[in-house]
């Protein structure tokens, strides 16, 4: 069955299954937000005097009964039918008769797919911040339960200066916070109800817009019933967007993490079970999980480019390139999900070494420090970098480490600033609980 179906229409089938794809695949998680969208527009519909009150309430008993079915699990989308509202109108229509037939008057299967995606984005974007949400509280419970533990910190990989593993997880939460600033954003232009601009340019109909915007709970809608259809696409790439950043955050830490398990370093260890072996090696631990999770978000990080060239170049209005969309953003919500499903777990785990800062090849960590002193004695900065730089080549430099550790916990190594980073995530939530 087909929405568009007529009399005399009839596809060739190698035709169909070229362009229905993998949509039925796709559709399922559309499901849900799909029957939704079909009880506010025909709630509307009965409101404008399109449904009488016994159609309408017939129409929406039925709708529920689907939508349970939908979220126990018993829904399918049937070979012959062409997407997810072809079904859901076949079994609403194979139920109640003529009735199902008028649930499509004033709307277009375009603004049917635009809102159910839109629908179905904002409620993984909840999701999704449900899951920042965790692994931003874990890395500041593991910031301040291990801000006294010490590690080197590296510029161009290079031995730098001080650092400690509370400024380390504390800087991860910080970019959580960054990345749902960007999260936030793509919610509050997630949430715009497309619903009533039909093909894209609107209906001869009398719908009330407004009124399916607040039965959905949309914050607002897209007035231009052109744009309402351009935004098609550009909603999901802001979408892709979003989740890059957060892929980005997630893949940085889990080099970090390899890179600080390399025995070159041994700053940190795991359990054996959340490492794996060789198959030739016996005394390998290998950190598979979290190259796994960095190669994931490297993939997840693509989606905004392959995204744009999809939509490179398309004229106004709709075409069925758009289509290919749900394929490429749908299943990052799923790895990423895992990914942060993963990290989270793993972390709960990590055990950092001490005293880390006594191997010799640390000893000039402290150089900074030891210009730093020279300084408030008085001494001229250029004059003090010289005379310590030349005390390093000449091999004959010493510094007491514990008074630089003194010092260095005195400014940036001691203030971690936790309070303030988690007061600015709360500020970020804060908006993004109001964007729905």
């Amino acid at each position: 069955m087909k929405l568009w179906s007529k009399n005399n229409t009839a596809t060739h089938a190698f035709v169909e299954t070229f362009t229905v794809g993998r949509d039925r695949e796709f559709d399922v998680l559309l499901a849900e937000h799909d029957v939704i969208g079909s009880l506010a527009h025909t709630a509307m519909l009965e409101k404008v005097g399109l449904l009488d009150p016994a159609e309408h309430e017939r129409i929406h008993r039925e709708l529920n009964l689907i939508l349970g079915d939908i979220r126990a699990g018993k829904f399918k989308i049937e070979p012959d039918m062409e997407d997810v509202h072809s079904q859901v109108e076949y079994l609403l229509t194979q139920r109640i008769g003529d009735a199902g037939k008028k649930i499509h008057a004033g709307r277009s299967r375009n603004d049917q797919v635009a809102v159910d995606i839109k629908l179905f984005l904002r409620a993984e974007l909840q999701e999704v911040t449900a899951s920042v949400q965790s692994l931003f509280n874990l890395l500041l419970e593991l910031s301040e339960r291990h801000k006294q533990h010490l590690l080197p910190g590296y510029t161009h990989l290079q031995i730098a200066m001080p650092s400690s593993f509370g400024l380390w997880f504390g800087a991860y939460a910080e970019s959580l916070v960054d990345d749902m600033e960007i999260v936030t954003a793509a919610a509050r232009v997630v949430n715009k109800n497309p619903l009533g601009s039909g093909a894209g340019y609107g209906s001869s109909f009398p719908l009330d817009r407004r009124l399916t915007t607040e039965l959905l709970g949309f914050d607002t809608l897209h007035f231009n019933v052109v744009y309402a259809q351009m935004s098609r696409g550009k909603t999901e790439k802001i979408v892709a967007q979003s989740l890059s950043n957060l892929a980005a955050t997630l893949g940085r830490l889990s080099m970090d993490i390899c890179l600080y398990l390399n025995q070159n370093f041994g700053f940190i260890s795991f359990p054996a079970e959340l490492t794996t072996g060789s198959s030739i090696m016996p005394h390998k631990k290998n950190p598979d999980i979290f190259e796994l999770i960095r190669a994931k978000c490297n993939r997840i990080q693509a989606l905004p480019n392959e995204l744009t060239l999809l939509l490179a170049n398309l004229p106004s209005g709709y075409h069925r390139d758009l289509q290919l969309t749900k394929e490429i953003l749908f299943p990052a919500f799923t790895e990423l999900q895992n990914c942060f499903a993963m990290m989270i777990h793993a972390l709960g785990f990590i055990e950092v070494k001490a005293d880390i800062l006594k191997d010799e090849k640390y000893r000039y960590l402290f150089s900074v420090e030891a210009v730093n002193e020279k300084v408030k004695q008085g001494l001229p900065f250029r004059e003090a970098y010289r005379q310590v730089g030349e005390a390093i080549e000449a091999g004959t430099f010493q510094f007491d480490a514990s008074r630089g550790l003194e010092h260095t916990h005195e400014g940036s190594l001691g203030n971690l600033c936790t309070e303030e980073i988690r007061a600015e995530m709360e500020k970020v939530l804060g908006r993004r609980r109001k964007e729905g």
